[in-house]
């Protein structure tokens, strides 16, 4: 299965700097997120990829993994650096990584 080829790296290792990807739907990204992630959902990425940095590498996250999954083959695919956060935000948030809504109150994954 190609999940298993793609780059990928625990919550636990996301650079507090890294570019961080979040895929997931509107009403997921409201109920709690990464301080400091782009929210760009799966259905869009197409259409935005300008959006994201031409160099470096974009840490692609969403809720258990399979989506970011998917995500990361479209952009390595379009020449792009990228990997996939397994386990997603539900890995981030039981690593004790930060989730917040977007008036920086405390959050939580849906």
């Amino acid at each position: 299965m190609f999940r298993s080829q793609l780059p990928s790296v625990e919550a636990t290792a996301v650079p507090a700097d890294a570019v961080l990807l979040d895929v997931r739907e509107n009403d997921e990204w409201a109920a709690g997120h990464a301080e400091g992630a782009l929210h760009i959902p799966m259905g869009e990425v197409v259409a935005r990829i300008d959006e994201l940095p031409q160099s470096g590498t974009v840490h692609v996250v969403c809720r258990v993994g399979g989506r970011s999954a998917q995500v990361t083959q479209y952009l390595i695919g379009q020449g792009r650096d990228a990997v996939n956060v397994s386990g997603g935000m539900l890995d981030w948030e039981a690593a004790g990584r930060p989730v917040v809504t977007g008036d920086g109150t405390d959050g939580f994954v849906l």
